[in-house]
C-alpha cells in the first residue's frame, strides 16, 4: 500500500505516514549504491587555451544505454524510481511481492532449517528484473541488442570524418567526444579507441593528440596505453580517476563491510545538501538513536556473528551478479588489494557453477588482471617517460559509501584520495595528519606538498608535481575549472605544475558559486557535516551514557513532532 499505518490515536482519527516507506526505499538505494552513479556529462563554458592539437574527451559510466528499437532501458538517474518511489498501487503491489518472494526463502529456509540456496536464487532473481536488459550474459556480451544510442554512435561515426577546427581555430576540450558502451571489457574497448585516435589524427593532420578522461574513461585510456603505447599521444589528463581502484566498488564485494551510522548520516547530509534525494531529519534522527544507544551495533554484532559466514558471501554475488557486476568494466574500479577477495565473494570457490556458468566474463576480468592492473604502476609512468604532459586531479570533501570498511578515509564519495590521486598520504575525516609526521615533511623539504587542511601529504603521489587537489568537488562534478586546469596541462608545449596556474596544488570548490579559490587554512572546512570523533565514538561510560540519553531524547521528540504534524493536519481534513 502507499502508506503505512503504524500508531493508533485517540478519537479513532488513523495516523497513515510513509515513513516506513522512506526508509525501506533508502535501504534498498545504499545498497544499490554500489555504482559509480550519475556522473553530470553537461558540457560547460570555459575560457580554453587556443591548442593546435585535437583533446579526445572520454567519460564513465553515465550515458544511458537503448535495446535494438531506439528505446532507453536504463539509467543510473532512474534506480530510485525503480526502487518504488510514488508508484502507483498496481506497482507497489509488486515491489511488496518481489520482497515477499526474497524475504519467505530467508525466514522459512534459511533461518529455520540453515538452507540459503532458494533465498540467493530469489534475491539474483528479483533483482535482475529491474536491471534484465542492462546486464551482460555469462560471456560478458550484451543481451536484446542493448548498447550505446545510435545518435551517439553517430556522432562518434562522424568526428571520425570531421576536423572540428573549422573557423575557431583551435580544439576545444570536448569536440572529440568518444563515446561507448561503458559495460564492455576496457580491452575491447581500447581497440575501438585506438581507431578512434587514429581517424582524429588523419582527419585533423595532428601528429599527436591529447585525452581528457574522467571516471571509468580511465580505466579504457589505461587499457588503451597497455596495448599501443604512448607514441600517438601529447598529453594524458586523469580527473576522478578509478583505475588504482574505488572503494564504493572494490570494497562492497570483497567482504569488507563495516556499518556504521555515523558515516550513513554523513552521506544521507551530503546527498540532500546535493540535490540527490531529500531525507526527512527523523531518519537521521532515528539513525543517530540507533547508533548511540548501541542498537545498531548489536544487531550487525548478532547478523555477524550468527548469519556472516551463511549469508553474506551468496547475498554479495547474488546482489553483484544481479546488477552491476556482469559488467567487466566495474571490475576494472575494484583495487589489487580486494581482486582476489572479490572473485571469491562474486564467483566462489575454482569449479564452483557459477565459475562454469561465468566462463566467459571471468576470462575477460582475468585478461584485464594480468594486463592491466598487475602493471598499473608503470603504465602509469609510461605517461611521462614517453616525454607526454601528465595532469591528475583529485577530489574529496564528502562521504565515501556508508557500508565500507573506508567510510573514514578522506574521498569524493565514491573512491579516496589515496586511490584517486595514486599514492598521496591521507589522514581520516577525523583526525588530521600527525604533528611529528608534518614535521618530518618540513625536514626533508616537502612542506608544500602538506594541504591547508593536514589531510593531504602529496609527496607521495606517483606524480607529485602533476597532482591537483580540489575540496568540495563530488565525484561526479566536473566542474568548467577542473576541464581548464586539464585542458591547458595536456595541450601545453611543456609540462604544467600548480605554479603555472592561479590556484595552489590544494583548492577548494564552492558548489553554490561555482567558484574556485586557493586553499587556505580559514577556508578549508567545507564539509556539509562535522566529523567528530569524541562525539561518534564516546570513549568513557560516562560518555556513551550520555549520548545514548542524549540521542533517544532527540528522536522522542523528533517521533512527537511528526504524530503532532499528522494529527494537526488529520483534524483540518475533518
Amino acid at each position: 500500500t502507499e502508506y503505512y499505518d503504524i500508531v493508533k490515536i485517540p478519537m479513532n482519527i488513523r495516523v497513515r505516514c510513509d515513513i516506513m516507506k522512506r526508509i525501506i526505499s533508502l535501504i534498498l538505494v545504499v545498497i544499490m549504491m554500489f555504482s559509480l552513479a550519475v556522473p553530470a556529462f553537461a558540457g560547460v563554458s570555459i575560457n580554453e587555451t587556443r591548442s593546435q592539437i585535437p583533446v579526445i574527451r572520454i567519460s564513465g559510466d553515465g550515458d544511458a544505454l537503448y535495446n535494438q528499437d531506439g528505446e532507453k532501458i536504463f539509467h543510473f538517474r532512474e534506480i530510485g524510481s525503480m526502487l518504488g518511489g510514488d508508484e502507483e498501487d498496481e506497482e507497489n503491489s509488486e515491489l511488496m511481492s518481489s520482497m515477499a518472494n526474497v524475504l519467505l526463502p530467508f525466514l522459512v529456509e534459511g533461518l529455520l532449517n540453515d538452507k540459503w540456496d532458494n533465498y540467493y536464487k530469489n534475491l539474483e532473481k528479483e533483482i535482475s528484473e529491474l536491471f534484465a536488459d542492462a546486464r551482460l550474459d555469462g560471456n560478458g556480451n550484451p543481451v536484446n541488442g542493448t548498447g550505446l544510442s545510435q545518435h551517439k554512435a553517430n556522432e562518434v561515426a562522424n568526428n571520425m570524418k570531421t576536423d572540428k577546427k573549422g573557423n575557431k581555430g583551435y580544439y576545444a576540450h570536448n569536440d572529440y567526444w568518444f563515446w561507448y558502451d561503458w559495460r564492455l571489457d576496457p580491452l575491447k574497448t581500447a581497440d575501438d579507441f585506438n581507431d578512434y585516435i587514429k581517424a582524429v589524427k588523419a582527419v585533423t593532420g595532428a601528429e599527436k593528440v591529447s585525452i581528457l578522461a574522467s571516471c571509468l574513461g580511465t580505466s579504457i585510456v589505461t587499457a588503451y596505453v597497455a596495448k599501443y603505447g604512448m607514441d600517438d599521444i601529447h598529453g594524458i589528463g586523469f580527473d576522478g580517476s578509478v583505475v588504482g581502484g574505488a572503494e564504493i566498488l572494490s570494497e562492497t564485494i570483497s567482504g569488507k563491510f563495516k556499518v556504521d551510522g555515523n558515516a550513513i548520516n554523513r552521506v544521507l547530509i551530503d546527498s540532500t545538501a546535493l540535490g540527490f534525494f531529500s531525507v526527512d531529519s527523523f531518519v537521521n534522527t532515528t539513525i543517530d538513536m540507533l547508533t548511540k544507544t548501541g542498537i545498531l551495533d548489536t544487531l550487525v554484532g548478532v547478523t555477524k556473528k550468527e548469519l556472516y559466514y551463511k549469508v553474506v558471501e551468496g547475498v554479495t554475488s547474488a546482489l553483484a551478479l544481479s546488477t552491476f557486476y556482469t559488467w567487466p568494466t566495474y571490475w576494472s574500479a575494484v583495487s589489487a588489494d580486494d581482486f582476489d577477495d572479490a572473485m571469491l565473494y562474486v564467483f566462489g570457490e575454482e569449479g564452483s557453477e557459477k565459475r562454469k556458468e561465468y566462463a566467459g566474463l571471468i576470462e575477460q576480468i582475468e585478461n584485464y588482471d594480468k594486463v592491466v592492473r598487475q602493471n598499473l604502476e608503470s603504465i602509469l609512468l609510461s605517461f611521462k617517460q614517453s616525454g607526454a604532459n601528465v595532469g591528475i586531479i583529485s577530489k574529496y570533501g564528502y562521504q565515501i559509501l556508508p557500508i565500507c570498511e573506508s567510510s573514514d578515509a578522506v574521498a569524493d564519495q565514491f573512491a579516496s584520495v589515496k586511490r584517486s590521486s595514486f599514492g598521496a598520504t591521507t589522514s581520516t575525516i577525523y583526525n588530521p595528519l600527525l604533528d611529528e609526521y608534518i614535521g618530518q615533511r618540513i625536514i626533508e623539504g616537502k612542506e608544500k606538498y602538506i594541504s591547508p587542511d593536514k589531510q593531504i601529504d602529496a609527496s607521495t603521489c606517483l606524480y607529485p608535481d602533476y597532482t591537483w587537489f580540489i575540496k568540495g568537488s563530488t565525484h561526479s562534478n566536473w566542474s568548467s575549472y577542473e576541464m581548464k586546469i586539464l585542458y591547458d596541462v595536456i595541450t601545453a608545449d611543456r609540462q604544467l605544475t600548480p605554479e603555472d596556474f592561479p590556484w595552489t596544488q590544494f583548492m577548494v570548490y564552492d558548489t553554490e558559486t561555482d567558484t574556485l579559490e586557493a586553499m587556505t587554512e580559514e577556508n578549508c572546512d567545507t564539509e556539509l557535516w562535522e566529523a567528530d570523533e569524541s562525539v561518534d565514538k564516546p570513549q568513557t561510560k560516562e560518555e556513551r551514557l550520555f549520548s545514548a540519553i542524549k540521542a533517544l531524547l532527540t528522536w522522542l521528540f523528533e517521533l512527537f513532532k511528526i504524530l503532532s504534524e499528522k494529527f494537526e493536519a488529520s483534524e483540518i481534513g475533518r
